[in-house]
């Protein structure tokens, strides 16, 4: 039986958490440069103190140096110790979003599992990432879950769900070759239906530009309720994101919901264009982490980056709303969101 026949299913981000997982950033093709890295590590504590101060924070060291590297700049930061798990659970990469176990949860039968989906590092773009791979089993072994193997390639910020039987996600991404290029969109409807519980999947058609996962949902379309969208649009004719934003939004607009409603859209505006060495990249607000307390933003020193807070803010009233810097986070090409999954509970 599928996990949705077992009565399993994804639930939205706002659904009460135990914890949320991260893997530690490391030297790899995301942060290749020594002193690239330690110039995350502000902003990336930061975060780290955020989610703890609503939830345990879970992160994956890569071995004992590493374990030993951030149990320091958990002392060093402030951070609670008692907030924090970091298991040793070998990984290549820091994006756990995408790499992390998908927890489910049977509100019927008080019963979690875990699905460990493929992953091939956004269409091999990163070997290696036999260790990524690995890592929902890792982590279904640490807690004792069972786990379910459904065979495809699929990543956490492909996928937006808004806990009521429907997921968002884009063509640019899930239809691309470099993921599952043997399956159908019907197929691929099928395989997301049956191992995340849901009844309806909705398709944006673009990312943004610099996404180097090939267009994933969190930068652009994020669900706040179960019938309200917030979506990135951008009002500069001459910028490259105008055009693709401006199809999603019309994609959006033509949706209807398992009830046939309309979604209820609320746009956000995209931060001022952020480059580094001339290259353009995927700066979003809408790659913030609910937790159980707060809403973590990236912010990007612009004048968009308060505008942007308070249209959060309204649409989560009693989460404290939470920015920060993100301008050395995003040289990695992701931010907050796209570093973290979220363990629930049932």
């Amino acid at each position: 039986m599928t996990p949705k026949q077992q009565g399993f299913f994804f639930p939205a981000e706002w659904h009460t958490h135990r914890a949320t997982w991260l893997s530690f950033p490391q030297s790899s093709d995301s942060w290749d440069y020594g002193e690239r890295l330690e110039r995350i590590y502000p902003s990336y504590m930061a975060f780290v103190k955020a989610i703890s101060e609503s939830e345990k924070v879970c992160i994956n060291a890569k071995d004992e140096t590493h374990q030993a590297l951030i149990l320091t700049l958990i002392e060093k930061y402030g951070i609670d110790k008692n907030q924090v798990e970091v298991p040793i659970h070998p990984n290549n990469d820091s994006w756990c979003r995408d790499h992390g176990p998908a927890f489910l949860i049977n509100p019927e039968t008080k019963q979690r599992m875990i699905v460990e989906w493929g992953y091939n590092a956004w269409g091999g773009k990163y070997p290696p990432y036999d260790d990524d791979d690995q890592i929902p089993v890792r982590i279904a072994k640490y807690l004792n879950l069972p786990y379910v193997v459904p065979g495809i390639i699929m990543e956490g910020g492909s996928v937006e769900f808004n806990g009521k039987g429907t997921v968002l996600t884009s063509k640019s991404c899930l239809l691309n070759p470099n993921r599952n290029p043997h399956l159908s969109q019907a197929q691929i409807e099928e395989f997301l239906c049956n191992y995340y519980g849901v009844e309806q999947v909705l398709w944006v058609t673009e990312g943004i530009v610099g996404d180097d996962t090939d267009g994933h949902i969190d930068d652009t379309t994020r669900f706040v309720n179960e019938d309200t969208v917030l979506t990135v649009v951008e009002n500069d004719e001459n910028d490259e994101n105008f055009l693709p934003l401006k199809q999603n939004l019309e994609d959006l607009k033509a949706m209807r919901l398992l009830n046939g409603k309309p979604l209820n859209i609320i746009e956000l505006p995209m931060p001022d264009a952020v480059y580094d060495s001339g290259v353009r990249l995927p700066a979003s607000y809408a790659n913030f982490l609910i937790t159980n307390g707060s809403i973590i933003v990236p912010i990007y020193g612009c004048e968009k980056d308060k505008i942007a807070l308070e249209i959060i803010q309204d649409c989560f009233p009693k989460h404290k709303i939470v920015g920060i810097d993100a301008t050395e986070i995003i040289w990695g090409l992701g931010s907050f969101h796209c570093l973290s999954q979220q363990e629930p509970i049932v």
